[in-house]
């Protein structure tokens, strides 16, 4: 592993801690060369997805793009990082093993970000689905809102058939 400081691939593990669901490994390290502390984290990765976009173009699924949208779109909400991280991480896992093939739609991955979030928070749902739904009128807005069913503010457990979303 190259210091991020020094640039030196002489480092040594000091420590090795499991995350919550034992997918993630953070590895405490030590420069041998200039002493410098650093963290590196280790992911179980299934396969390499790529993202077909909807005109067509391929891209690497890139789970830190993922990771940003979902947290703009829970900016100034109730929802801790460590949220949006098993979040990702959920969304991550279902595409590596839902299809067998190796190319996963922008729309697919849309779908599951929105899924996911209105059972999170249904103003960051509202909020992701305005981007990526490209919403350009109020009547957009008025029209995704009314879907949302009602919930009690302590249980925001909501469900909407897919067919109604979008």
């Amino acid at each position: 592993m190259r210091c991020p400081y020094c640039n030196s691939t002489d480092s040594r593990v000091a420590d090795s801690r499991p995350d919550t669901e034992d997918s993630v490994i953070k590895r405490r390290r030590v420069c041998n060369q200039c002493g410098a502390k650093f963290t590196t984290v280790e992911r179980i990765q299934m396969r390499d997805l790529i993202v077909r976009k909807n005109n067509g173009k391929l891209e690497p699924f890139d789970r830190e793009k993922l990771r940003r949208s979902i947290k703009v779109a829970c900016r100034n909400r109730d929802v801790g990082d460590e949220q949006i991280e098993r979040l990702v991480a959920s969304i991550q896992r279902r595409l590596e093993t839902d299809s067998m093939d190796d190319t996963v739609t922008s729309a697919a991955v849309g779908q599951m970000v929105s899924d996911s979030l209105l059972n999170l928070d249904p103003i960051a749902f509202v909020r992701f689905v305005s981007v990526y739904r490209r919403f350009s009128k109020i009547s957009d807005f008025k029209k995704i809102i009314d879907q949302i069913p009602e919930a009690d503010d302590d249980a925001i457990v909501c469900k909407l058939p897919k067919s109604s979303l979008f």
